[in-house]
């Protein structure tokens, strides 16, 4: 006696997939309500961090009329031992180093003796991971079907991976940061302009914002907040609007630093300076908002394509060809 079936197409029962595809999306649901429910709060732990920040550099300016003043880098033994490894072995160049803590910075660590482990990374990964792969792949055989070429092509994608893979993962979150940043500046620099014209200084307006703005961009509130630090610890101020476009990859921060600098050398008006920025970039987001608009027609052909047809051809024709199947097989049978 044969079991009673569902129907069929290209040999898959209709019913199993999508009960399957059902619960897929049910779980995909309940995910996205969780997450949303969920939401912490990502200033806690920054607001911490530059506490610290601001402790060290209190720190470094009253120690530094009786004695050396204190280096504010944090050093480890990891790291030093690192550092003399790669200095024995000539591979250590104060400009590499250098390049690299520009682009943590970037990325948004704080630490600078974190160059000296991307550099080691860098030399040390090629090596363990083109070994790995030499003795998996040639002395163990674990792909006996691969060739010559497949075979010699994993070695290189290996040692390729280990020597740029920590600066793509770097650029990787330096550009997700720089973006957020981005998107946020018009609202930051609107905000500025209101603390100004109610008469707060500059540092203050700073903080202001970064409290205001933590919550929605937190990665501009970080940059602001550390910003009003230094500028209430530093000597010069103009050093610290320098740090913030060195942490920043971004030519519209760097615009901004360079009109508060000259807003603090010659004294010019701050509010129309920044409501003019900020107007500027606000047309610039429009516009990049609306290139983005008309690329969509010509991004959406491929998925269109490869997605969307065959899904819709399935719904239109998919009960048409169950109903033909079951002729066929009944008049079979």
């Amino acid at each position: 006696m044969e079991s009673a079936t569902g129907p069929t197409l290209l040999g898959f029962d209709v019913i199993v997939v999508g009960s399957i595809m059902a619960g897929i999306a049910a779980m995909a649901v309940v995910f996205a309500i969780y997450t949303a429910l969920t939401i912490k709060d990502p200033m806690a732990k920054r607001v911490r961090a530059l506490e610290g920040r601001r402790e060290e550099l209190k720190l470094g300016l009253v120690t530094g009329g009786t004695k050396k003043r204190q280096s504010l880098v944090r050093k480890t033994d990891t790291t030093e031992k690192i550092k003399d490894t790669l200095g024995s072995m000539k591979v250590l160049q104060q400009s590499q180093v250098e390049v690299v803590q520009q682009k943590l910075a970037h990325a948004g660590f704080r630490n600078k003796e974190l160059a000296i482990v991307i550099i080691g990374l860098r030399a040390v990964l090629p090596v363990v991971l083109g070994l790995l792969v030499f003795v998996s792949v040639f002395l163990l055989d674990s792909f006996p079907e691969w060739g010559p070429m497949k075979r010699n092509g994993a070695l290189m994608l290996a040692v390729f991976l280990g020597y740029k893979g920590p600066e793509i993962y770097l650029s990787n979150l330096a550009k997700k940061r720089s973006d957020a940043i981005r998107k946020g500046l018009p609202d930051a620099l609107d905000l500025l302009v209101i603390c100004a014209e109610a008469g707060l200084t500059v540092d203050a307006a700073f903080n202001r914002v970064a409290k205001e703005l933590g919550r929605a961009y937190p990665e501009l509130g970080d940059e602001f907040a550390l910003t009003a630090i230094e500028l209430s610890f530093l000597n010069e101020r103009r050093k610290a609007f320098n740090n913030l476009a060195y942490r920043v990859d971004l030519d519209a921060v760097k615009g901004v630093v360079t009109t508060m600098v000259q807003t603090e050398r010659y004294g010019t008006p701050l509010a129309s300076a920044l409501r003019v920025l900020s107007a500027e970039f606000r047309n610039e987001r429009m516009m990049r908002a609306e290139e983005k608009a008309a690329r969509l027609p010509a991004i959406m052909t491929v998925p269109l394509i490869m997605f969307i047809l065959p899904v819709l051809f399935i719904v239109i024709l998919g009960p048409a060809a169950c109903s033909i199947a079951d002729a066929f097989s009944g008049g079979i049978g």
